[in-house]
């Protein structure tokens, strides 16, 4: 199948890209054909964010978004940021201590998935053909162009053979390919590595984050509070932080972000989550109430120091697949669609110039450098390194005084070029970390929680979680590091057991993967590689 512009991917990134491409052929009077594929069984079910919503970018796509019955309504009415001393006493950080980039006025609670089922009806009624449950398997290459790219197989047993059920995948081949799978997607790491495209640029850094929705006593609820927290549970040399907002329908969005450069082998993410819903400040607005959801995600939080280039002859990489989190912020939900926004206009002034496809759009470039999405991400630029370099009392510091007092504009570079998964120290000298055993009432254990996420795999398919090398999980990381991916993994995904012969063997159960890529980041051996599973495989999260 022909189009003018195949994009990857249905999250905010694409799907903007996709609504601004069709404004412009219709101010122009232009015909395109615009197709986006999505690996989830509908749009929104693998979509995951916090999220409190800045919306600048909405504003620009669709000026009367409130006409059109977009899914934001809940402003955000207070901000509190508490540093939690341990697991009983926090301190409530006044405003001036707090980085700018971090206050919500003007913003909202929002749930991602339902915005992205929103932007995907204003698509569609332009014209845009989308297709849920059609997982992108790998890209186009020809004379060194991206030329669109090919679907997975459908209906193959575990060892790659044919089921009755079998259809092969499709190739969909576009003048101009936009890849917009969110953070670690498979495509883009391959195209980053292939065009050399973070040539010069610090190491991409991520963090994993949780989340659950709970139904919670409608006297403890007050709509609009968004809460965010440092400190406990996470020890010093681990950082990242925790936020509750609560969203409409007496409903609330707890997590954690745990940044994935932390160093003991027996830190348990999942687990550290389970703990903070027992601090007093989260655990008042829980006890009493039902959880009813959990996901989880990793998120590119390098920022600007970290930005791959974004194009390439015949493609782009767009929002978090390229990494434009503003993570000082907290969000990246607006930068995601401006970038895709920048895109369309690129990709539309090409085609209308009877560009013929396969092409470097390096007016690209000029576009966002000219952009505000470039100077908020410039201006933030310290904010991840700072925390890095002088930890987090220190970073922080330095962070509310450049953001509060020189709006970013400090004469100081902050980069850092270590590398998440290198990060590990052996177990030998490490400190076990006994966590305790959850209540069921606040704290739940991965099997429930992956239930709660509606994670499904057509279990007779080839494994999506590949090994380099199968004896390396034995041989080196349970040798070294008492094997990291039992419990860096939040969904129960790999574990070790005894074989018949009593000795250790490392297994995966790929049917519980929330396709959250952790395994593919932290891996100290860097051995195990994500890739797509059938399409519509994984999680279906309602309105995450």
């Amino acid at each position: 199948m022909e189009f003018d512009v195949v994009i990857v991917g249905a999250g905010p990134s694409g799907l903007s890209t996709a609504c601004k491409l069709m404004q412009l052929a219709q101010e122009q009077d232009q015909e395109l054909m615009v197709c986006v594929v999505e690996k989830g069984s509908e749009v929104g079910a693998h979509i995951l964010s916090g999220a409190v919503f800045e919306p600048r970018s909405l504003n620009e796509l669709f000026p009367n978004w409130q006409e059109l019955n977009a899914p934001v309504n809940t402003k955000v009415t207070g901000d509190d940021i508490y540093l939690f001393n341990n697991s009983e006493t926090a301190t409530k950080l006044p405003g001036f201590a707090v980085p700018k980039t971090m206050h919500n006025q003007g913003n909202y609670i929002v749930s991602m998935g339902n915005v992205c089922r929103w932007l995907a009806e204003q698509a569609e009624g332009m014209g845009v053909e989308i297709f849920p449950g059609f997982a992108a398997q790998e890209a186009i290459i020809e004379d060194g162009k991206v030329a669109g790219i090919i679907t997975g197989d459908m209906g193959l047993d575990k060892d790659g053979q044919p089921k009755d059920s079998f259809m092969p995948g499709m190739e969909l081949r576009a003048k101009y390919t936009v890849f917009a799978e969110g953070c670690r997607g498979h495509i883009g790491k391959q195209l980053i590595s292939q065009f050399n495209l973070n040539e010069g640029k610090s190491a991409q850094h991520y963090g994993i984050g949780f989340k659950e929705i709970w139904d919670i006593d409608p006297s403890k609820h007050q709509e609009g509070l968004v809460v965010h927290s440092a400190g406990w549970p996470l020890d010093g040399d681990t950082t990242g932080g925790g936020y509750l907002y609560h969203a409409e329908n007496n409903q609330v969005f707890v997590g954690l972000i745990i940044d994935l450069n932390y160093s003991n082998p027996y830190l348990s993410p999942f687990d550290e989550f389970q703990r903070l819903k027992h601090h007093p400040k989260f655990a008042q607005y829980l006890e009493g109430g039902k959880r009813v959801s959990y996901g989880a995600r990793a998120i590119a939080k390098g920022g600007f120091n970290s930005l791959p280039k974004m194009t390439m002859p015949g493609g782009l990489l767009v929002g978090c697949e390229a990494g434009t989190v503003n993570f000082a912020k907290i969000k990246g939900n607006h930068t995601a669609m401006k970038s895709g926004m920048l895109a369309a206009e690129t990709i539309f002034e090409a085609l209308a110039n009877n560009d013929q496809g396969g092409n470097e759009l390096t007016a690209f470039d000029d576009k966002f450098k000219n952009s505000w999405l470039y100077d908020e991400l410039y201006r933030t630029r310290n904010f991840g390194g700072a925390m890095h370099k002088l930890g987090t009392f220190w970073g922080g510091a330095y962070n509310t005084v450049d953001q509060n007092i020189f709006a970013g504009k400090l004469p100081f570079e902050f980069r850092d070029d270590s590398l998440d998964h290198a990060q590990l120290k052996p177990a030998s000298e490490s400190v076990k970390i006994e966590y305790p055993k959850p209540d069921g009432i606040l704290s739940f254990d991965k099997l429930s929680s992956v239930f709660l996420s509606n994670t499904n795999h057509e279990e007779e398919q080839p494994c999506h979680l590949k090994l380099a090398d199968k004896d390396i999980p034995i041989k080196v990381n349970l040798s070294q590091y008492d094997e990291p991916a039992q419990r860096y993994c939040p969904a129960g995904v790999y574990e070790v057991a005894e074989n018949d012969a009593g000795e250790p063997e490392f297994v995966i159960n790929a049917q519980n993967c929330v396709h959250c890529k952790t395994c593919d980041i932290k891996d100290p051996s860097q051995n195990i590689t994500w890739v797509t599973p059938e399409g519509a495989g994984g999680p279906n999260y309602p309105n995450m």
